[in-house]
């Protein structure tokens, strides 16, 4: 089957307070800044009008200020992706917010008309049969595209524009749709269904690091972002409570901890922070190799905790 890719780019989600700053700069400049930040206010459709901004396509919007960054990278320290529709608030400041409960409005209502959103989830689906019926409805064959432009294996991956593309596409769609294409597996060596999975997943550019990084590393790292941590929270409540319950956050205690000594909840709230990890630092692929034996014991752990679907099975 082929997909019909649309251009997407991502931005990085380092953030800092001084947009406003950077956009004088830019505006004061004479090497052509200013041209760029005039196609931004055009395609981003700018007119303060009270303290509303106005900004219909925040898609096309955020793309152009992609293209800002891109050629002038300071603004890469400003702009973010953590939030979908913070870019162009961030550019312009206290004086422009988007009502983005419209726009998540809109969203809904195109998935609405989607066919795929109103499949009840099949814990059998193949992700071959999945990916097919994703690319045979309209609206989720676009949001497939954006991502796949993002992630695409023919160009140099770029880790953190694809991740930021996955968790785009995870997390504009139905919790259903999500479902399907998370839990999908490869029930033979079909090498297409495999690779429809790859792309469902974000393999290899959005979970594939070389060398690939010790759990305790991921966990550790993931404990240092305040977005990752965020996401590292909810997991752990919704899905292994009874681990957070009896050790929080003290390694030593959970070394004493054994898989079988593990229960988890794989409720609906369960899968969808399970879900919310696409696109972060916890869905990288690691190892517990090479390490001390001292540490083995907590990365094997930590690996059972993000890698296995036995809690979903």
């Amino acid at each position: 089957f082929t997909v019909l890719f649309m251009y997407f780019t991502s931005i990085s989600t380092a953030q800092t307070t001084d947009c406003l700053h950077l956009r004088e700069q830019c505006i004061n400049a004479a090497n052509g800044c200013e041209s760029v930040w005039n196609v931004v206010e055009d395609v981003c459709n700018i007119s303060v009008l009270g303290n509303r901004c106005k900004a219909e396509d925040a898609s096309g919007c955020n793309r152009i200020i992609q293209v800002l960054a891109d050629k002038y990278p300071e603004f890469k320290n400003c702009v973010c992706t953590s939030d979908d529709f913070c870019s162009i608030t961030n550019l312009l400041g206290k004086q422009c917010s988007i009502d983005k409960d419209n726009i998540n409005t809109e969203t809904k209502l195109q998935w609405s008309l989607s066919a795929l959103s109103k499949k009840a989830y099949t814990a059998n689906s193949t992700c071959l049969d999945v990916n097919k019926e994703c690319v045979e409805d309209e609206v989720c064959n676009k949001q497939l595209s954006l991502y796949l432009k993002a992630c695409s294996v023919n160009k140099k991956c770029n880790m953190e524009e694809c991740q930021a593309a996955l968790r785009f596409f995870y997390q504009n769609m139905p919790f259903e749709v999500a479902q399907m294409m998370t839990f999908c597996d490869c029930t033979q060596p079909d090498e297409s269904c495999h690779r429809a999975k790859e792309l469902l997943h974000g393999k290899p550019c959005a979970v594939t690091a070389v060398p690939p990084p010790s759990c305790l590393n991921i966990i550790h790292m993931c404990e240092e972002n305040d977005f990752c941590r965020k996401k590292y929270t909810a997991f752990q409540s919704k899905c292994w409570r009874h681990v957070t319950k009896k050790c929080y956050s003290d390694e030593a205690c959970l070394e004493t901890l054994i898989k079988d000594d593990m229960p988890c909840s794989a409720n609906a709230d369960c899968k969808a922070a399970y879900i919310s990890n696409w696109g972060t630092m916890l869905r990288v692929k690691c190892t517990c190799q090479n390490l001390p034996a001292t540490e083995h014991a907590l990365c094997k752990l930590f690996h059972h905790m993000l890698h296995s679907k036995s809690c979903f099975s």
